[in-house]
C-alpha cells in the first residue's frame, strides 16, 4: 500500500451535499462522473492530501443504495493507492485474506480496483486503487 488514495463516502444525493464540502469546508470540487459497473454517480473533491469521493446511488440496485439503507449516509470505504494491483491482490489472498474481487475491475476515473471484505480488515471495507495505466 502506497498512501491513502481516497475516503468514499455514501450521501443519498450529491447536490445536497456538495455545497457542505465546498461552500462551508472551501474544497474544491474535481470531476463528477457516473460508475455504471458500481451504479454510482460518484464526485471527487481535493481535500489536499488525501481525495475524498462522495457516492451517491444511480438506482436501488447499487451497493451504496443499499449501504445507506442499512447505516445512512456515512463513511463507506478507504481507498488505498497501489501499483500492481493483481499482484497485491495475490499476495493478500496467500495470507489468507478475504477478498470481495480475486481480479481488478474498472472503477472511478478509469482506476483499476477491488476491495478487501471487511470480515478480514476489523470490520473496516478497504479498496485498492491502482492508476499506474493512466487513469485520473
Amino acid at each position: 500500500m502506497e498512501k491513502v488514495d481516497h475516503i468514499g463516502i455514501a450521501v443519498r444525493s450529491l447536490e445536497n451535499s456538495l455545497p457542505y464540502y465546498t461552500d462551508i469546508l472551501g474544497l474544491k470540487l474535481i470531476h463528477i462522473e457516473e460508475v455504471d459497473s458500481e451504479k454510482v454517480r460518484v464526485a471527487f473533491i481535493d481535500s489536499g492530501n488525501v481525495k475524498i469521493e462522495l457516492l451517491q446511488p444511480i438506482d436501488e440496485t447499487s451497493t451504496i443504495h443499499t449501504f445507506i439503507e442499512k447505516r445512512g449516509e456515512g463513511i463507506h470505504h478507504v481507498a488505498f493507492g497501489v501499483k500492481n494491483i493483481q499482484e497485491r491482490l495475490d499476495e493478500l489472498k496467500e495470507k489468507g485474506i478475504r477478498l470481495i474481487q480475486e481480479t481488478p475491475k474498472r472503477g472511478a476515473g478509469g482506476a483499476e480496483v477491488a476491495f478487501i471484505h471487511p470480515k478480514s480488515s476489523g470490520g473496516v471495507l478497504y479498496e485498492l486503487c491502482d492508476k499506474s495505466r493512466g487513469a485520473k
